[in-house]
């Protein structure tokens, strides 16, 4: 039996039913459009799904859409302003920490998270606050100096 849902997501109010075992990461994906939301292990190890609910980092592919209700998302089409990419964006094309980029939504915010609670993150808080989330391209380091960089974007 479905169950009838309203959230919040990048600004914008949605109401739908859902199944009460759909996961968010396929609610965003398939229900409401999008598609930046990456579903890759489905288990929460790979970080590819990872948005931000009520400020929080989760991992979208361990929730159900039924567990956003009455709540607040940001993916990571929330983060661009009115078409200009997010200073963590920017970085992240200017530092090349991007190669397939199916990891770059989960990393990208990852890194919102950590500079929104740590302005000035050493390497090491960077590669921790990173460690929920799998690249198989880059080798980490690129994704490591776009976070330095977007931290001295974010902060002028």
């Amino acid at each position: 039996m479905k169950q009838s849902i309203c959230v919040k997501i990048n600004g914008r109010v949605y109401e739908d039913e859902v199944e009460p075992r759909q996961l968010l990461s396929f609610f965003l994906r398939e229900t409401i459009g999008l598609t930046g939301t990456h579903v890759g292990c489905v288990i929460g190890e790979c970080g590819a799904c990872s948005v931000l609910l009520d400020g929080r980092l989760v991992k979208s592919c361990l929730l159900f859409a039924v567990q956003a209700d009455k709540r607040e998302i940001v993916t990571i089409e929330g983060l661009a302003d009115d078409g200009r990419l997010h200073p963590i964006q920017e970085a992240f094309v200017q530092r090349y920490g991007l190669q397939c980029g199916y990891c770059t939504p989960g990393m990208v915010l990852a890194a919102h998270y950590l500079l929104g609670r740590n302005p000035d993150p050493t390497e090491e808080e960077i590669r921790k606050a990173l460690a929920g989330n799998l690249c198989m391209c880059t080798g980490y380091m690129q994704i490591v100096d776009a976070v330095k960089e977007a931290a001295k974007k974010v902060n002028r």
